[in-house]
């Protein structure tokens, strides 16, 4: 099986120009993708990118990272509404160390067979003359053709317009695949499949500029031209809701621990519709068809076991964030489902339900002999009232610091808070609330 074989069964071939499975067959290629350092750290919906270089060096291809450090600069219009804000330099440069970084968890920077590698197209976009740039490259694309990209049309129908900085962003693009031909060897580009006009305008930058075409090995035959330049791209990810893969109500999925914690990681991927999940585990994940074709049965018999899911949110969190910090993801998910809260940090306990309801309650209010949990479950909102709420306790549905309640007279001191600081209200299976104890 090649490389584009193993594309294609799992649904990321989009669209291919002419040639582009062939070569992936025959030959080894140095291809490459691009990343927008529009942040210090890449998000999930980067991970389709990521793991096809990642893909491409497991079959013994070159993959090349470039990060836009130049474009960066500018910001590329393609599937875009709006013109992004413009970067700094600086800051540019800061993203682009913390993108390294993360891409160091997924690609082979020290194999000496073919090892991946991080360029920055600043190098050459932001020393370049400007006229030289328009008449070695600008003067083989025409507006005509420019003005029919989807994008480009798109955005000039719509009353902000297009500036002409991002107008000259698929003249940027394609000249990153020229300099990439010509340092690297590089024949091959990938990406979504709305870099598909930028991906084909550089392939034939090369071809205008390189020469146009090599002959392929005579079998007898004319001699056929053979293309310098390839590229694939992949289908855009949305959810089955219609909805922007890795966008939350809670905001973006960041790749970085620091934004997005290995629990809230492996919760985006365990919450992962049925209908979305075998596609998942085959865009994102090493598992092959044979270990995927199981779980895709569970998903048609056994939906409520959510097989599926928990493998996708397993296999996903051990490869961005290590065994150690799966386990941390799968100790906290247990919490959240009723496991026992005693030996935990508060920090640890602040992160496991930072996405449920929490008040502060002083704690000169639970001095001495405390203060009814009932008060508490009412003032709470998890129950409408005192009664309710010791009904409740007497039906065995209250639990404090996930331990089950057996008395209705039950009095909360300052001595049962975690870490001095804390106390978790539960009704029921999945009604939390989070109590914050504050000196007066």
């Amino acid at each position: 099986m090649s490389l584009f074989d193993e594309l294609e069964w799992r649904g990321l071939v989009y669209g291919a120009t002419e040639g582009a499975r062939e070569v992936l067959a025959g030959e080894k290629v140095t291809a490459y993708i691009g990343f927008d350092p529009t942040a210090a750290s890449l998000h999930v919906g980067s991970l389709l990118p990521i793991m096809g270089l990642a893909r491409l060096q497991k079959f013994g291809h070159t993959p090349i990272a470039l990060v836009g450090g130049g474009t960066g600069l500018i910001g590329d219009p393609s599937g875009k509404t709006q013109e992004r804000q413009l970067l700094t330099k600086e800051k540019v440069e800061e993203n682009l160390l913390g993108i390294r970084s993360q891409l160091e968890r997924f690609l082979d920077f020290e194999t000496p067979a073919n090892p991946a590698r991080v360029v920055d197209n600043g190098d050459w976009l932001t020393t370049i003359a400007l006229t030289d740039f328009l008449r070695d490259v600008g003067k083989h694309f025409t507006v005509n053709a420019m003005l029919a990209k989807e994008s480009v049309k798109r955005r000039i129908e719509q009353e902000d317009g297009l500036s002409f900085t991002e107008f000259s962003y698929m003249l940027l693009q394609a000249y990153d695949f020229l300099v990439l031909h010509d340092r690297f060897g590089c024949s091959f580009q990938m990406g979504g499949s709305d870099q598909w006009g930028n991906i084909v305008a550089g392939a034939d930058l090369i071809r205008r500029l390189r020469g146009g075409s090599e002959a392929a090995p005579s079998s007898g035959a004319a001699e056929k031209a053979k293309p310098l330049a390839y590229g694939v791209v992949f289908p855009l990810v949305t959810t089955s809701a219609g909805v922007k893969f890795g966008k939350t109500e809670a905001g973006t999925v960041w790749l970085d621990a620091k934004l997005t914690p290995p629990f809230r990681f492996y919760q985006f991927w365990l919450n992962t519709d049925d209908r979305d999940v075998v596609k998942y585990l085959r865009f994102f994940t090493w598992l092959t068809r044979e270990e995927i074709a199981p779980l895709e049965e569970q998903v048609e018999t056994a939906p409520e076991r959510r097989e599926a899911q928990r493998r996708l949110a397993r296999e996903m969190t051990r490869m961005l964030h290590g065994e150690s910090g799966l386990a941390t993801a799968e100790k906290a998910t247990r919490i959240l489902f009723g496991e026992e809260i005693a030996g935990l940090e508060p920090a640890e306990i602040e992160e496991v339900f930072a996405d449920v309801p929490s008040s502060d309650v002083a704690a000169s209010a639970l001095a001495g002999e405390g203060a009814p949990l009932a008060d508490l479950l009412a003032a709470s909102g998890l129950v409408p009232s005192k009664g309710e709420a010791r009904r409740a306790i007497r039906g065995g549905g209250i639990y404090l610091n996930n331990v089950r309640v057996g008395e209705e007279t039950r009095k909360v001191t300052a001595g049962d808070a975690l870490g001095g600081r804390l106390l978790v209200l539960r009704k029921g299976r999945k009604d939390y609330h989070l109590l914050r104890l504050l000196g007066d």
